[in-house]
């Protein structure tokens, strides 16, 4: 307990000065860490099924709405040394849309006192696509205008490392690896390039830890930095407490900050982004479904109704008779 808390208190400090920014946004990636970093494939150590789905700015036209469905489990229920996984997302903003695909890899060493170090890797292909006929154009003749749609396809990959022990976690990854060797650039078939559309490289830094306030009720706070080198840096707080092991019940606080010196940036950068309140209920021993609302605290918070998320987890048991025994997730 005293060696997780230190853990903890360690890496709070050393973050201040890290790297890391938005991709694919969720607020429930504290229930699934497969989507920020591969390195978390197979660490149930049994055959997870997760799916979330997000609508963004409720209400505000053209709005965000993304979708994702992962798959991952150990090769073996023995050594569970080696983790597998499989996910697809899908994601749509205005007349802009992508989907992509990913296998993951992840080595997950054991250590002492049932602490594990994992190394994932994840390999990949994202199509995006321009659908120009839900615009409406004042010069419909211009030929750099998307008239229909069209779309291209952008091999990527990610690279993760996860260490955790019974209440602590650390975790580090680097998302869209390839964009930096191409300048994001995209080309579809008119010959117009769309240098927006692709995601820049992004950095993940996270941690957590898990406080045994009862017997039934557990608290557990935790931290992402999200790094682009680009836009401003977001930083998410969490809290949430488990009740009976059962419920969890939390918040985070999201904000953005002008760090490492963007030029780009304005330097009245408001920092409050969003405020999450989320729920996640056990619904039977392999099955959990979560829900989480965020509300904007920046301006476009008068022309939408808030962000809503909705999330299905469900476990598969082997049949083999090897740690039925089952310890329980928190991270």
């Amino acid at each position: 307990m005293r060696n997780g808390a230190l853990l903890f208190i360690c890496f709070l400090l050393l973050s201040c000065f890290a790297q890391a920014q938005q991709d694919v946004q969720f607020s429930q990636y504290v229930f699934n860490g497969l989507s920020v970093n591969p390195a978390y494939a197979g660490y149930r150590e049994e055959l997870y099924l997760h799916s979330t789905y997000r609508q963004q700015w409720a209400g505000f036209q053209g709005a965000p709405q993304t979708g994702t469905i992962a798959l991952d489990g150990v090769t073996d229920v023995y050594s569970k040394k080696v983790g597998l996984g499989g996910q697809v997302t899908w994601d749509r903003l205005g007349p802009q849309e992508s989907i992509s695909l990913y296998g993951f890899y992840a080595y997950r060493i054991p250590l002492a006192n049932d602490s594990r170090l994992c190394i994932g890797l994840g390999l990949g292909a994202t199509q995006y696509a321009v659908d120009g006929s839900s615009r409406k154009y004042v010069d419909a003749d211009d030929p750099a205008l998307i008239l229909g749609k069209q779309s291209t396809l952008v091999p990527d990959a990610r690279f993760g490392i996860y260490y955790n022990t019974y209440r602590t976690f650390i975790g580090f990854s680097m998302m869209d690896l390839f964009s930096a060797y191409t300048g994001g650039k995209i080309y579809f078939g008119n010959g117009t390039l769309y240098s927006t559309l692709r995601k820049s490289r992004h950095i993940y830094l996270s941690g957590g830890t898990v406080v045994y306030l009862t017997n039934d009720i557990k608290l557990k706070p935790s931290v992402m930095i999200k790094e682009d080198l680009k836009g401003p840096t977001n930083i998410d707080f969490n809290v949430f407490m488990l009740l009976q092991e059962k419920v969890w019940l939390g918040a985070s606080y999201r904000a953005g900050f002008n760090l490492w010196g963007k030029p780009a940036l304005e330097t009245t950068l408001q920092r409050g982004n969003a405020v999450s309140v989320m729920a996640e209920v056990f619904l039977s021993d392999n099955m959990r479904l979560g829900y989480s609302y965020d509300i904007t605290t920046n301006g476009i918070s008068r022309y939408q109704r808030g962000s809503h998320e909705l999330s299905i987890g469900i476990l598969f048991p082997h049949n083999d008779k090897v740690d039925n025994a089952r310890c329980p997730r928190y991270f």
